[in-house]
């Protein structure tokens, strides 16, 4: 492919950026903006476990008020078995309150059990919930420091282009022939173009062997050779008048 040798940089500034914008987009964000969006999803994250976590004690305190609302169902029925006890002389009914009482009992003692059970836990939960409310707490004011930070970056380096504007420029300064071949190899290998200093391909990373670079150094000066690798054009030449 044929392109005039001071447009060789051009295409190659193309190449390199489209590339950047495709592997790594987090480069066009500076680090403080990262950081800041780090710590809002952990944010996120974090007000979702103490989220559950407060659900978690909710659901055990509503436990311990169940149980302790039985227990007082079961008292007032022990206390009238008993008190029925006393005047009751027929020998059945006196059978019938006599198990009852007891089941009464049994029912209370795993009551209280279960409600032992359910205050040891809760006070693992409730620590836990407070363990989640400070984490909360803390991220929330390394967030206020994050957005100054963040906003402060963004400032100095909002100078910088736009790439995708940059994009639109450079293809305006190659011909169409030459951009329709270029973006045809970058469908291929998404590089389409790479820098070539006389021994290495800047897009497949690979020494070529010695007939291949004598063939590529020896091209025209307006000519981009191919990769016999991987296919991209080389650019040999990285400013007017300057070559690799």
């Amino acid at each position: 492919m044929k392109l005039d040798r001071a447009l060789h940089p051009v295409l190659l500034d193309l190449a390199t950026t489209q590339r950047k914008l495709t592997v790594a987009p987090e480069a066009l964000v500076t680090p403080e903006q990262q950081e800041l969006e780090r710590l809002l999803q952990e944010q996120k994250e974090i007000r979702s476990a103490a989220s559950s976590a407060q659900m978690a004690v909710d659901d055990m305190e509503l436990d311990i008020l169940r149980i302790q609302e039985d227990e007082r169902k079961l008292r007032r029925r022990e206390a009238d078995n008993k008190q029925k006890l006393q005047s009751e002389t027929d020998p059945e009914k006196r059978k019938d309150l006599d198990h009852d009482l007891y089941a009464t009992k049994s029912r209370i003692a795993d009551l209280m059990s279960e409600l032992k059970e359910c205050h040891n836990e809760i006070a693992a939960l409730r620590n836990n919930r407070d363990v989640h409310g400070a984490r909360v707490d803390d991220v929330a004011r390394q967030i206020e420091l994050a957005e100054r930070a963040a906003e402060a970056a963004n400032g100095a380096s909002a100078h910088l282009q736009d790439p995708q504007a940059r994009i639109a420029e450079l293809r305006a300064q190659l011909p169409a022939d030459v951009l329709a071949a270029y973006e045809d190899q970058r469908v291929e290998n998404e590089v389409g173009a790479a820098f070539f200093n006389k021994r290495t391909c800047g897009s497949c990373f690979l020494v070529l062997p010695a007939a291949d670079r004598t063939r590529i150094n020896n091209a025209p000066a307006d000519e981009l050779p191919q990769c016999p690798n991987c296919g991209s054009y080389l650019v040999r030449s990285i400013g007017v008048g300057e070559s690799a």
